[in-house]
């Protein structure tokens, strides 16, 4: 076990008169002012689009740096903007009820209306979200084409999008794309009053991507219009000016996060703030984030999240979730856990009891828990509450109905003053329309909805909108952003985790779902287009004084290479090879081994066959188990396996078997009963016929080949007595505890005892070996008084048929298992060491393999003393 610490790497020193962002904006600022100068133009009537909102303080600084000392020009600055805010400087473009308004909640209900009204009212639900997709990848095309000429271009894309995909395998794709084009060109966007403004001098500050609303605007005025980048021609790398960058390779994410961690630290402990962590990899920064958090850093995040991953959407979609009508009980138990207005006690108290019944539909939990007299106050109100919800949202209504009746319920079930008071909560609140403002948000909206399409609806949203916390400070010594907005940023170093081959590829997949050629045909970046971006991007990135890039070479047990690009970098022997910045400090040794417990202490007064077993097998297990009485909590809502498959057997064939003898006359009578016991043990066993289906097909085959077997075992005079029967018998101040499968009378009037298997025919014929490590049978005969009694295990399975194996001299072992038990009982009492002695497949199942720590023990230490 090792702690980490950081300490500063030791690195060349950039040159102290040399920073290339502060550079970059002074060449962009002298030629602003040449401009201006050229023209005589005022700062004042000047409008700069930039590529993004980050950069608009910057280039404010930059122009002031510039013109200082300048009296004519230093009252004056010009407008710095994003196409967004410059539009909303202009004014609103009122938007028609159809309009693509990229807002998540609106648009998938215009895209569901859009579907209906095209014929796809049936596809609706699956296709919605592709459409939105499909149309927010469209909309900056469409928003580059002056209103006046958007329908027409519409109609020429759609005519040749419809030659590509005229084809039946495409049909459902053909109509998204066509009803996605007809949807953003038919629509207004907020920077229409753009092709309307008369700035006297528009600058387009363009990034490593071409935008096409910037390339439509200096067509309109290319008289008065200045094309500059942001991008330097010249790329002078740190890498080739000192060594500043330095490269890290991890063994897996969680080696990476503490590597990137610890390569923030150093840079903040040597006095370079604020860093810029670039996100490549949301999982691993994420992590990286959270290492950093706990350390009190100052961090602004620009990446954010998306509200579905957040607590607020959460405890959102688990309560629409338990609302279900077939909902489980694990689904309920997790949303009333997490209801305020639910004391702890009482939802815990339910668990108990569901557990212990196995109750997996929460459906049925009203009619189980009827009869238990003993609920709590809390339990009984925390079902009340569940009840009145599940009741309140069950019904299909309009949006309107179901946005304010949701509202009722988070407020009934205290959910509300959370969300209000959380800044993730009040934006869920808000994109869902659901606070005081929004109210009739949707009242033109008809359509009525389901439970399961109103929670589709929310989920989507929730999913396409993300979230970015305020930050505390302006001056964060953490900014978290995209690479892509490393571009004009002056940070004094740059921590760049995730560049492998998967996160960072040098030849990046276009997004979206168009082929190649409806991308060029559509004006969207091409893959060619998407690899001089990411090499620009790249190559900006180099020119930090200080970077530090990482990346971990496996990745769920599967190996990672490097990226491609920092392949080149390593090739070119132009990066140090980072020293790793955590102090390891050494812990002693503190070995597991084998712990032997004594339990002299702890009474047994009964015994069942599978207890017995487990101390056999590890008397350690039986200490846990058996005596501590430890058990792991079973989960509800687990998928059925073979294990459920014999329960049911066993229930079948006690309902079968407990028919009156007079309606089994015929071996079709037989097979009918057999069915009727089959449906009858799966309605009292609570199994779903969707889950239980794998079982239910090999059906056939088990009876076919259970009725053959029944048939002889009858005929050689065997006559059932007993299914399922409880038994007891003393040994001494022990009770012996079983229930017996099955008892039958055989012709020669002695008992037979059976117990059911469905496993492999060789796992039951190696259990009647001549051996005496099989105790079951022998166990069961002890709860019999017959001085002579036959056993055998019977086989019923899918591939075989059924078969029987008996297990010879049962009398005999049960009187050896006997003395047995009882020399075993005796030594436990007298305080003999209970050793974790298993080994093999008894130690890969146990459910005490955690207390015993098997895993960690050191082998050559001593023993635990007693």
């Amino acid at each position: 076990m090792t702690e980490t610490k950081v300490a500063q790497p030791t690195r060349l020193a950039p040159a102290a008169d040399w920073h290339p962002v502060a550079a970059l904006w002074e060449q962009l600022m002298v030629q602003l002012r040449a401009e201006l100068q050229r023209r005589q133009l005022s700062p004042d009537g000047v409008v700069v689009l930039l590529p993004y909102a980050q950069l608009i303080e910057q280039a404010r600084r930059a122009w002031l740096r510039a013109v200082e000392g300048d009296g004519t020009q230093s009252f004056f600055l010009p407008h710095f903007e994003t196409s967004l805010s410059w539009s909303r400087s202009l004014g609103s473009v009122e938007l028609a009820a159809d309009d693509l308004r990229l807002d998540a909640a609106h648009d998938l209900v215009t895209a569901g209306s859009l579907l209906a009204r095209a014929g796809l009212a049936a596809q609706q639900d699956l296709l919605a979200a592709r459409l939105l997709q499909a149309a927010w990848s469209l909309a900056p095309s469409a928003a580059a084409v002056p209103p006046s000429q958007r329908l027409s271009w519409g109609a020429g894309l759609g005519a040749e999008l419809a030659h590509q995909l005229d084809a039946p395998l495409f049909a459902l794709e053909a109509a998204v794309a066509r009803i996605a084009l007809a949807w953003v060109s038919s629509s207004g966007y907020a920077t229409d009053l753009l092709f309307d403004a008369e700035p006297q001098l528009l600058v387009l500050l363009e990034g490593f991507q071409h935008e096409p609303l910037n390339r439509s605007l200096q067509q309109m005025r290319s008289e008065r219009t200045l094309l500059l980048s942001l991008c330097p021609t010249t790329a002078k790398t740190a890498a080739l000016d000192g060594g500043q960058v330095a490269w890290h390779e991890a063994h897996d994410i969680a080696d990476e996060a503490q590597l990137a961690a610890a390569c923030v630290l150093a840079q903040l402990a040597a006095g370079r703030a604020p860093v810029a962590l670039v996100a490549q990899d949301r999982l691993l920064t994420r992590r990286v984030s959270a290492l950093l958090t706990q350390l009190g850093l100052s961090i602004r995040d620009e990446t954010g999240w998306r509200l579905s991953t957040t607590r607020a959407g959460a405890v959102v979609m688990s309560l629409l979730r338990a609302a279900r009508w077939p909902a489980s009980s694990d689904e309920v138990l997790d949303w009333l856990k997490n209801a305020p207005v639910c004391q702890s006690a009482g939802v815990d108290e339910i668990e108990i009891e569901l557990r212990r019944r196995g109750v997996r539909d929460w459906s049925l939990v009203a009619a189980d828990l009827a009869d238990v007299a003993t609920l709590s106050a809390a339990a009984q109100s925390a079902l009340t509450l569940a009840a009145d919800v599940r009741q309140a949202l069950s019904a299909a209504r309009p949006l309107t109905c179901w946005l304010n009746d949701f509202r009722a319920v988070l407020q009934q079930a205290g959910h509300w003053p959370r969300l209000s008071a959380d800044p993730a909560g009040q934006a869920l609140l808000q994109v869902l329309c659901l606070d005081d403002a929004q109210q009739g948000e949707f009242a033109a909206v008809r359509q009525r909805l389901s439970l399961q399409a109103f929670t589709a609806w929310v989920g989507q949203v929730l999913d396409d909108v993300g979230f970015r916390p305020e930050s505390e400070s302006a001056a964060a010594q953490l900014v978290i952003l995209p690479l892509g907005q490393l571009l004009g940023r002056d940070f004094a170093a740059v921590v760049l985790p995730g560049c492998d081959e998967v996160h960072w590829p040098s030849a990046p997949e276009p997004p979206g779902q168009w082929s190649a050629s409806a991308r060029v045909a559509l004006g969207l970046a091409s893959r060619a287009e998407l690899i001089v971006q990411a090499r620009a991007s790249w190559n900006y990135a180099l020119q930090f004084p200080w970077l530090d890039i990482l990346w971990r070479h496996s990745e769920d047990g599967e190996p990672l290479m490097a990226s491609a690009f920092v392949q080149e970098l390593l090739l070119a022997q132009t990066a140090l090879q980072g020293r790793d910045a955590r102090l390891l400090r050494a812990v002693t040794a503190r070995p597991a081994v084998m712990p032997r417990p004594s339990a002299a202490a702890l009474a047994l007064t009964h015994l069942s066959s599978t207890a017995y077993e487990d101390l056999r097998r590890c008397p350690y297990r039986f200490f846990a188990l058996r005596l501590l009485k430890l058990r792991d909590a079973e989960e509800l809502d687990a998928e059925l396996d073979k294990r459920d498959f014999g329960n049911w057997l066993h229930c079948v064939l006690r309902i079968f078997h407990e028919m009156p003898p007079h309606l089994q006359s015929t071996p079709q009578q037989r097979l009918v009963l057999l069915d009727q016991a089959a449906q009858q043990a799966t309605a009292e066993l609570g199994l779903a016929e969707s889950e239980f289906l794998p079982f239910m097909a090999s059906w056939p085959r088990v009876r076919a080949g259970y009725l053959r077997w029944l048939q002889q075992h009858e005929t050689d005079g065997a006559v059932f007595v007993a299914a399922e029967s409880w038994h007891e018998t003393a040994l001494g101040n022990l009770t012996l505890v079983g229930k017996i499968d099955r008892i039958d009378r055989l012709a020669d009037g002695q008992s037979l005892l059976i117990d059911y298997k469905t496993e492999p025919l060789t796992v039951s014929a190696e259990r009647c070996k001549a051996t005496l490590e099989d105790t079951q049978l022998a166990f069961y005969a002890a709860l019999l008084t017959d001085d002579t009694l036959a056993a055998t295990y019977l086989n019923v399975g899918e591939k075989d048929g059924t078969k029987g194996f008996a297990q010879r001299d049962v009398v005999s072992r049960r009187d050896l298992l006997l003395e047995s038990i009882d020399h075993d009982m005796r030594r436990i009492k007298d305080g003999g060491a209970l050793a974790a002695m298993g080994e093999g497949k008894v130690c890969d199942y146990c459910a005490a393999r955690g207390l015993c720590r098997k895993d960690f023990w050191h082998v050559s230490a001593t023993p635990a003393p007693v």
